[in-house]
């Protein structure tokens, strides 16, 4: 082997792991818009699962709720902490509230519940489906003439679409309450006070721009899980590799998305 092939050898490497990833990653786009194809089909042509999607409801939504209430209350407790701290420098930690509300709102609830619905629920319908899928449960449900996506996928993603931003306006007001609370023990401000400061800075166009990301989020964590889910294999061991994967790609999505409709979201 010459020296000129051994210099060579490194940049074939690299431009081959380039080339498989972009490879991969066309791929795996491609297999969510066929599952988003397929789902709309099932909308159109099939009968809507309204018994699977009202039991979707209850597992994604009312069973999350506490953990997400839970976040946002400390979130907005430990936001509180920073700014008072932050204007106290200034004297001007009385106004707290007006900061509070627009932070939780526009941004960190909505990302944070996404980020938790990924984690709980997300992984959880991956593991279900391939779980299904390494089974050849799936299979079974072809066999007996019945769609896996009408049966499977479409109740999932309608759960996850419309209760992370149904569970992301709930967080924000145990958020705002939990700012409330340390706000008043820390700076001795009344309620009423801090309700008016929050109410004179957060406009409406605060809170339907969070909640309009978190419809997105909802989508992306409902169809990457059930891809994931339906194209496991190799066993248990590829269920767990199809969960973890489930929860990296829809976190990343949901931040790569978050940018994207902040920046869209200023322009108006």
């Amino acid at each position: 082997m010459t020296p000129e092939t051994n210099k060579k050898k490194p940049l074939v490497r690299f431009l081959s792991f380039i080339g498989d990833s972009v490879l991969s990653f066309v791929t795996y786009v491609g297999g969510i818009a066929l599952l988003v194809y397929q789902i709309l089909k099932a909308i159109i042509k099939e009968r809507f699962p309204w018994k699977d999607t009202l039991v979707q409801f209850e597992v994604i939504g009312v069973k999350s709720t506490s953990l997400t209430n839970l976040i946002a209350i400390f979130t907005g407790m430990v936001l509180a902490l920073q700014f008072i701290v932050a204007l106290s420098r200034f004297g001007l930690q009385l106004y707290a509230g007006n900061m509070i509300g627009i932070a939780l709102c526009r941004e960190l609830v909505p990302v944070l519940t996404a980020l938790m619905i990924a984690a709980r629920v997300g992984s959880g319908i991956t593991a279900e489906l391939a779980s299904m899928s390494v089974t050849e449960q799936v299979m079974a449900i072809e066999a007996m003439g019945c769609n896996p996506i009408q049966k499977l996928v479409l109740p999932r993603v309608i759960a996850c679409l419309f209760c992370v931003p149904l569970l992301s306006v709930l967080a924000d007001v145990v958020g705002i309450l939990g700012g409330l609370v340390i706000t008043m023990l820390e700076t001795g401000v009344g309620a009423y006070f801090y309700y008016d400061q929050t109410v004179q800075s957060l406009k409406l166009s605060d809170f339907v721009s969070g909640t309009t990301k978190t419809i997105f989020f909802g989508l992306f964590i409902g169809l990457i899980a059930t891809y994931e889910g339906l194209n496991s294999q190799g066993g248990t061991e590829g269920v767990g590799r199809s969960t973890t994967t489930s929860v990296v790609y829809a976190s990343i999505c949901i931040f790569i998305s978050d940018f994207i409709l902040t920046k869209v979201f200023l322009l108006f």
